[in-house]
């Protein structure tokens, strides 16, 4: 069983490899150019803080974010608690899937939201503002577990998306 220097490391050269090479049979997502900030929200498997944050931008702050999710891992779909959990505060993940970072092109974005606890290259620090955000992973938890992570990734979008509209899209 590998070490979690092993994991982290793994994951780091993964990144890397996604900043050089993309597959180009996969669809290419991109963010329309708007005067809204284009924003990507990446967790670990794109399956529940991420898609959360991407829900909680398009419901209620799409005037000002333009928001995709993805993860480094995709799990490959989107559990019910997620989606139950997002459903109580009206936001619903209907055709949302799990998508993976080879997906975009990671420079169309003005802002990547980091919460899967593995850095990006430096590379792409360079290029695109990345803000990392500290949040607990409710993925095996219990339904008060998902509704804490929702209710802190509902004010973190919030404050992000009031930011925006009050200083303009980072640069």
């Amino acid at each position: 069983m590998a070490n979690s220097g092993t994991v982290v490391e793994a994951l780091q050269r993964q990144l890397s490899r996604l900043m050089r090479f993309r597959n180009r049979e996969e669809p290419v997502f991109r963010a329309e150019s708007s005067e809204r900030a284009r924003v990507l929200f990446v967790c670990l498997g794109n399956a529940c803080r991420s898609q959360m944050a991407e829900g909680f931008a398009r419901a209620w702050h799409a005037d000002i974010l333009q928001a995709e999710s993805a993860g480094i891992t995709p799990l490959g779909m989107v559990p019910e608690e997620t989606a139950a959990s997002m459903a109580e505060k009206d936001v619903l993940l209907d055709g949302h899937r799990s998508k993976g970072l080879d997906a975009f092109d990671l420079r169309s974005f003005d802002v990547i939201v980091n919460m899967s606890g593995f850095p990006f290259p430096p590379s792409l620090r360079k290029a695109v503002q990345i803000l990392e955000w500290e949040v607990e992973d409710p993925y095996t938890g219990n339904e008060r577990t998902y509704r804490r992570v929702r209710d802190d990734i509902e004010r973190r979008v919030r404050a992000f998306a009031d930011g925006i509209r009050r200083n303009g899209i980072p640069s």
